[in-house]
């Protein structure tokens, strides 16, 4: 099997129009562990000396964790490890797993939806057991992103206590009419010929994405099938945690659900789930990736700031 293909600068985050540059083309080192059907999931971590809580990223559909560079560069500079995996089917485990063919990125594998959301969780007890052998006690912290989100909305409601904080980006209230299935581009598809201007209002972000060999524009019922795509359907479970903190950042202009998805999503964990600490920041005009908009200095200092309200610095 070839090796995972080295990504393209602009693919890395290191591209002009105000994302960042790095000051290495050395690729950046991935570990493994197996899934419960096998497959090996590479992971990448950054660690801090002395970290307020260690923050679980969770990218979604199509993408990968090495898209979010300038998010983990902001985080580690504000005191925060961050560790990321690439989900089954997706950057170099899903490359490995399809046997180096590109064309099928975003396919999820053996147990489909399930085993993915599942070793997401493991993910998690891998990231509590490493970064607290350190640090005993470090709050983990759960962000997720788009689909990434989705799953954690999932995991949440049957291990909430895993979780110091919960962080969700580009995403949806997980119900029939408020979360879009077709196609994500339709209402901005006249601003470019990209076919994924739905994503941000910078176009540097449209070309990164589309020059990077491990993502895929397929849409979601064409990569996960439509069981595992109804599978995606479900509301924030009774009785949740009340003590667990919840961010909510959607840009209005985000096809997948915007604010008034969002909305009925952070109402419902306020009164259903009994969560007592809900925030939501809606972003004017911003699409789906907010940490990717041309307003994403804003996006990340909210993200940072709510944490560092509920992550106090460590002794």
């Amino acid at each position: 099997m070839e090796t995972p293909p080295l990504l393209p600068l602009a693919a890395r985050g290191c591209q002009n129009g105000g994302m960042p540059t790095p000051s290495t083309d050395v690729e950046i080192p991935s570990r493994t562990f197996t899934d419960a059907h096998g497959v090996r999931i590479h992971y990448y971590s950054w660690p801090v000396e002395n970290p307020r809580a260690v923050i679980q990223l969770a990218h979604g559909v199509g993408e990968h964790a090495l898209r979010y560079l300038e998010l983990v560069g902001e985080l580690n500079k504000a005191g925060y490890s961050v560790y990321a995996d690439d989900h089954r089917g997706h950057g170099r485990t899903g490359f490995e797993q399809h046997g180096g063919d590109l064309d099928r990125m975003g396919r999820l594998g053996p147990g489909g939806l399930k085993a993915t959301i599942k070793a997401v969780h493991q993910f998690s007890g891998i990231i509590a057991a490493e970064a607290r052998a350190e640090h005993p006690g470090l709050p983990l912290v759960l962000l997720g992103h788009s689909w990434g989100s989705l799953m954690a909305q999932i995991i949440v409601n049957e291990h909430a206590d895993d979780y110091a904080a919960v962080i969700l980006t580009g995403t949806a209230y997980r119900m029939v009419g408020s979360m879009e299935s077709g196609d994500l581009n339709r209402r901005h598809k006249h601003l470019g010929n990209t076919g994924v201007e739905w994503l941000s209002r910078d176009p540097a972000v449209h070309s990164a994405f589309i020059s990077d060999p491990l993502t895929t524009t397929k849409p979601i019922i064409k990569l996960f099938g439509p069981i595992d795509a109804l599978r995606l359907l479900g509301r924030p479970a009774r009785n949740l945690p009340p003590e667990l903190p919840l961010l909510v950042q959607v840009g209005s202009d985000d096809s997948l659900g915007a604010e008034k998805s969002a909305l009925k999503l952070v109402e419902t964990y306020r009164h259903r789930s009994g969560l007592s600490d809900v925030t939501l920041i809606v972003y004017p005009g911003a699409r789906h990736e907010v940490f990717n908009e041309i307003n994403r200095a804003e996006v990340m200092a909210d993200t940072i700031a709510w944490l560092d309200q509920r992550m106090p610095e460590r002794a």
